[in-house]
């Protein structure tokens, strides 16, 4: 079985193996996947993460033949902006990315290394998920532009902005809002919501597109457009600066 690990601080994964393609998703650094496909110059992959497929640029990725998922060590950067070196050349990732174990890190040293030695980790096997920590954490991420496919503070969609505050809590989230939605445990009304708690939204067709984190029961913080706090009522959200309701809400979930 062939595996593949990120090897850039951001690299896109698309629809098609073409460049043209629409970006789904992306990899962090060290971040791995299965590979179930391959062209000359794009591997298809599953992610180890969160299961999502998609096709990365071969060159952006280096391969192996083993990789434990048990040994991931749970531990991801958490500047905003974050100074490494991979294979002795000087990089800047963003925030979550992942602080490769040692098992694995010794499996791919003779085509990747990582110095994580300037960086500030966080340790998300040990972080409770309290309401300071979580407004913490997600409002980091604000004025980081919305971008299709995003999960980092260079540029994010809805859904990756709530796996990625979430992964600082060790709670694996799914990759598009519709598939988060199916996790959790329901929640009444919101009046019972509290800091945490993801707040999902519907189009006209009864299809969830939206999902954003509460931060109490009458503001959410979500991507849209970019990273911002809204408020939010029992019919959804109202934009801040306008008035204009932006969002239906369908549904809320609890995770912890």
């Amino acid at each position: 079985m062939a595996f593949v690990v990120c090897r850039v601080p951001v690299a896109p994964l698309r629809a098609e193996p073409a460049h043209k393609s629409e970006m789904i998703s992306q990899l962090l650094l060290a971040e791995a996947g299965q590979v179930l496909e391959e062209t000359k110059d794009f591997v298809k992959l599953q992610c180890i993460h969160d299961g999502y497929e998609g096709w990365c640029q071969r060159s952006q990725l280096v391969f192996t033949d083993e990789w434990t998922v048990g040994t991931q060590s749970n531990t991801y950067t958490t500047g905003w902006l974050n100074t490494l070196s991979i294979n002795e050349v000087m990089a800047n990732v963003p925030m979550g990315t992942p602080v490769i174990d040692t098992a694995n890190a010794q499996r791919i040293a003779a085509v990747l290394r990582i110095n994580y030695q300037l960086v500030n980790t966080w340790d998300a096997s040990t972080a409770v998920p309290d309401p300071k920590l979580i407004h913490q954490r997600a409002t980091q991420f604000l004025s980081t532009p919305y971008l299709w496919g995003g999960r980092s503070v260079f540029g994010v969609d809805c859904s990756g902005f709530t796996q990625m505050v979430f992964r600082f809590f060790n709670i694996p989230l799914l990759r598009d809002a519709y598939l988060q939605a199916t996790q959790g445990e329901a929640i009444g009304f919101l009046q019972e919501a509290r800091c945490g708690d993801l707040a999902f939204f519907d189009n006209a067709e009864g299809r969830i597109t939206h999902v954003g984190i509460l931060l109490n029961a009458h503001e959410i913080i979500h991507s849209s457009g970019h990273v911002r706090i809204d408020k939010i009522d029992n019919a959804g959200i109202l934009n801040t600066d306008t008035g204009a309701r932006t969002h239906q809400l369908r549904i809320i979930k609890r995770y912890f």
